[in-house]
């Protein structure tokens, strides 16, 4: 009974933790995991929304990458303004970005070695939906990479923009620049994205997505388009799991990858 009754106890806890008022209302965490296309809203004043992921990427020729945790906290210290703090450790780099960790660009003959980086940035919301007016938001990060083969701060710039429609769908674009860098020196790295989010219920969203990713600059530049669909399921309204997988379309990107994380408003 002793044991029921500890196990009854740490279930309530738990509860009380993670689970707010069952009358609370399920609004969208907005994360930026949940695509590559990240979300067009800041995290709001006071509050704190922490991400993570686990990416597997099926590379063609070479050994799949594994990268993990791929973790983000983004900090809401104005109304319209976040900071942004990561890090993320990457094995098998070489492979195809599929997610918004920027990495250098790893010969293939080193691409079954590992790389480390730290994020740090900001983004602010630009815009607000007023018509034909998309509601948008920009974002600058540095990737600085503090183990593995290619070394140098990436610089990144982000503006993503979109619109929500009567149905509640949202369909949100962005483009994203990296002047990157590589064994041959820095180059440039395009990468366009566009997403269409489709709720199923207050709780459950599921949603397709096309991005890729060009390079310029590069002896031998690469061309890498993705297509995929995804989804998120909001476990408590401020505690959710999401997954999305995806194919490449060229030879140069990844033959496959897997994104599988959680999000958490605080």
């Amino acid at each position: 009974m002793s044991t029921v009754r500890r196990t009854a106890s740490l279930l309530a806890v738990s509860c009380l933790v993670l689970c707010p008022a069952f009358g609370s209302e399920f609004e969208e965490l907005n994360t930026d995991r949940d695509a590559f296309t990240p979300a067009t809203t800041t995290a709001k004043l006071g509050t704190t929304i922490v991400e993570a992921s686990y990416v597997w990427i099926d590379n063609r020729g070479t050994p799949a990458t594994n990268s993990f945790p791929e973790l983000l906290v983004r900090l809401g210290t104005r109304e319209r303004f976040e900071w942004r703090l990561g890090v993320n450790y990457e094995q098998g780099s070489g492979g195809s970005v599929v997610s918004a960790v920027e990495v250098g660009e790893a010969p293939l003959s080193e691409a079954g070695g590992e790389e480390a980086t730290i994020l740090y940035g900001a983004k602010v919301r630009v815009t607000d939906q007023d018509g034909w007016i998309p509601r948008s938001a920009a974002i600058i990060e540095g990737f600085t990479p503090v183990a593995g083969e290619v070394w140098g701060t990436e610089p990144v710039a982000t503006y993503a923009f979109g619109w929500e429609f009567t149905n509640t769908w949202r369909f949100d674009t962005a483009i994203r620049y990296a002047w990157a860098d590589s064994e041959e020196g820095r180059f440039d790295r395009w990468m366009p994205s566009a997403v269409l989010r489709m709720p199923v219920t207050p709780r459950w969203e599921v949603h397709a997505e096309w991005f890729g990713s060009w390079t310029q600059g590069l002896p031998d530049d690469s061309v890498r388009p993705f297509v995929g669909p995804g989804t998120h399921f909001m476990i408590t309204p401020r505690f959710e799991i999401g997954a999305r997988m995806g194919w490449g379309l060229t030879n140069d990107a990844a033959g496959y990858y897997f994104d599988t994380g959680v999000g958490m408003r605080f």
